[in-house]
């Protein structure tokens, strides 16, 4: 038998921890002296406390542990849980992953002020083209509201005009505009070009995006993610160079390879002279 505190240390807890494992009747004492108060532990008891770190640190609750430990769940609905748990943490993972992009895009951003180069930045006349469209609405123009809405739009977008029997016939145009709800949120919407005639369905919508007569434009190369210090170095041209921007990027998709890092998207962003 061990006392409260060899136990605490085998089984790598604090004693505060047993304690209220023991109030909640998590993990009860293999005997309290009667005389004392004293907590004392067997080794087989470190089985059961292994499982309850286990099960707590995929982020059960403490009564999800006990029913679990407990057997009052069954095997089918365990499964289940656990799955659900797997899937909630893939995504937290998914998204610090994607968070991690974008501090090291701002990073970049503070690191090459003043450095940024800017020939690539070409002044020119972009023709109304037409368009196949989803849009939904984002909490805010940051590339960590905007990633997780856009990506899905564009698959469901495909979807779509796969059953709808409508082949693209140029690059993805991802454009944005103030959502009429306001308090900064933007509308977003994932467009490709098409040739088919125009329709307004709930399923799809086709247009004519308009021209643009005058658009600064730059390449950037690698996942929109990280694309604040290209979008920065154009704002720094814009600024430079005796013009004022007029509206959001639009973002011609010109490759899009598996490996996002890879791929080559055109900001053209609407100006005009001052």
């Amino acid at each position: 038998m061990f006392t409260i505190g060899d136990f605490a240390r085998h089984g790598r807890v604090s004693v505060r921890m047993l304690r209220h494992y023991d109030a909640i009747g998590l993990l009860r004492p293999a005997h309290v002296d009667p005389a004392t108060g004293y907590r004392h532990y067997s080794a087989a008891q470190l089985s059961r406390l292994n499982r309850v770190i286990a099960l707590k640190e995929l982020g059960f609750t403490l009564q999800q542990v006990r029913d679990i430990v407990d057997e009052k769940v069954g095997t089918e609905e365990l499964r289940g849980m656990l799955r659900l748990r797997r899937a909630e943490l893939e995504a937290t993972v998914e998204a610090v992953a994607a968070r991690l992009v974008q501090v090291e895009a701002r990073l970049r951003s503070i690191e090459s002020e003043g450095h940024m180069p800017t020939d690539d930045v070409v002044i020119k006349r972009v023709p109304a083209v037409r368009v196949a469209e989803l849009t939904v609405t984002a909490a805010s123009f940051d590339p960590q509201d905007i990633s997780p809405v856009i990506t899905p739009l564009y698959e469901e977008l495909f979807r779509r005009l796969d059953a709808a029997g409508i082949t693209p016939t140029g690059p993805g145009v991802a454009y944005y505009e103030d959502a009429p709800e306001g308090g900064g949120a933007i509308s977003v919407h994932a467009s490709v070009q098409v040739s088919a005639p125009p329709r307004d369905g709930d399923d799809l919508r086709i247009l004519d995006l308009p021209p643009i007569d005058h658009a600064a434009t730059i390449v950037h190369r690698g996942p929109m993610d990280a694309v604040v210090p290209t979008a920065q170095a154009l704002a720094h041209w814009i600024d430079g160079n005796g013009y004022r921007s007029t509206g959001y990027p639009r973002e011609i998709t010109l490759e899009c390879p598996e490996n996002r890092a890879e791929w080559v998207t055109e900001l053209q962003t609407p100006v005009v002279q001052v």
